[in-house]
């Protein structure tokens, strides 16, 4: 199943299950949790009755998670990623973080500063935490996991490199897509041959399995779990491959009038236009 977090046209925030062309919303039932993060900290999301349907032309989508405490996201987890860095091999995740303000929906825009313009696209598998703990193991990793979606770690390359921390270049408002819908893990099935494919204006600049992730979803969460609490609605982006821009010859920057879409399989596809601040 894959459940979306919406706008309805009076301005009102809701949540539900994704169904064809039609969204069945859980956030208009009585006593209903607030809002999808909340919904799956009760446990509650096999079990909610919708009240009333709408379309889905009809809403705007929110980001899926629209509050999450934590989002974490891993730096060169793909093997032809961590080459054209040239950054040495590490027996752990390096690990980041973004702030929730800096997240956008699927068919938003991805903002450009007016600070930069070495705007780069990093398409990336996301993992929704389900079922929070602390030294969750890895062999009971998959356990916590709500579902999955696509996540966009657009970059500011300079802002990044300013120093060794990626902190600033990662973290400008309106650069974090995330979307659109999140879909459950007995949906997703096995994704190890699934692709995540990156089109700027249509040409693929990046396509690689999810397979191919140094450290696999597993052994994330048990990292993160080791060092701080996961709860249920916490973000973690898992990498991107290679083929950034910023390694092209010449660079490949995103600027104002670009479309960027990120596909992972039967998981989604996220697209966003870049406009300027």
């Amino acid at each position: 199943m894959a459940y979306v977090s919406f706008r309805r046209t009076d301005g009102s925030s809701s949540y539900g299950r994704l169904s064809d062309d039609r969204i069945l919303d859980f956030g208009a039932a009585p006593d209903a949790p607030a809002d999808l993060k909340a919904a799956i900290a009760a446990g509650s999301l096999d079990t909610l009755a919708h009240h009333g349907e709408v379309a889905l032309a009809e809403v705007t989508l929110l980001p899926v998670i629209p509050n999450p405490a934590k989002i974490l996201c891993v730096g060169h987890n793909y093997e032809s990623h961590r080459q054209e860095t040239g950054r040495a091999k590490v027996d752990h995740p390096s690990i980041f973080t973004r702030f929730a303000d800096t997240l956008v929906a699927d068919g938003q825009a991805i903002v450009l500063p007016g600070a930069s313009t070495n705007l780069d696209f990093e398409g990336e598998l996301a993992i929704v935490i389900g079922r929070g703990g602390r030294h969750i193991a890895e062999a009971d990793a998959l356990d916590h996991v709500a579902g999955y979606t696509c996540f966009n770690d657009a970059s500011l390359r300079d802002w990044q490199w300013h120093t060794t921390q990626f902190t600033p270049g990662k973290n400008f408002p309106g650069t974090g897509a995330f979307g659109p819908t999140l879909m459950t893990p007995a949906e997703a099935g096995d994704l190890g041959d699934v692709h995540v494919v990156t089109t700027l204006n249509g040409t693929v600049v990046q396509d690689q399995p999810i397979r191919d992730m140094i450290f696999p979803v597993s052994a994330i969460i048990a990292y993160v779990s080791h060092f701080t609490p996961l709860s249920p609605g916490d973000v973690i982006a898992t990498g991107t491959p290679g083929g950034v821009g910023a390694k092209r010859q010449p660079p490949l920057w995103m600027k104002p009038g670009d479309t960027v879409q990120v596909s992972i399989g039967h998981i989604g596809t996220l697209t966003n236009t870049i406009a300027a601040e």
